[in-house]
């Protein structure tokens, strides 16, 4: 998982990528390819 300051260009990586609040954080999230996982915060 990256830990990043903008999730803008992790999201944009693949049409398939969720962005996600979690406990007050941000996660890119994929299902199909789990290897774009980020997080933010």
């Amino acid at each position: 998982m990256r830990i990043r300051n903008s999730l803008k260009s992790a999201k944009t990586r693949d049409k398939n990528n969720r962005l996600v609040r979690r406990r007050g954080r941000l996660y890119v999230i994929n299902k199909k390819n789990p290897r774009m996982k980020a997080r933010q915060g």
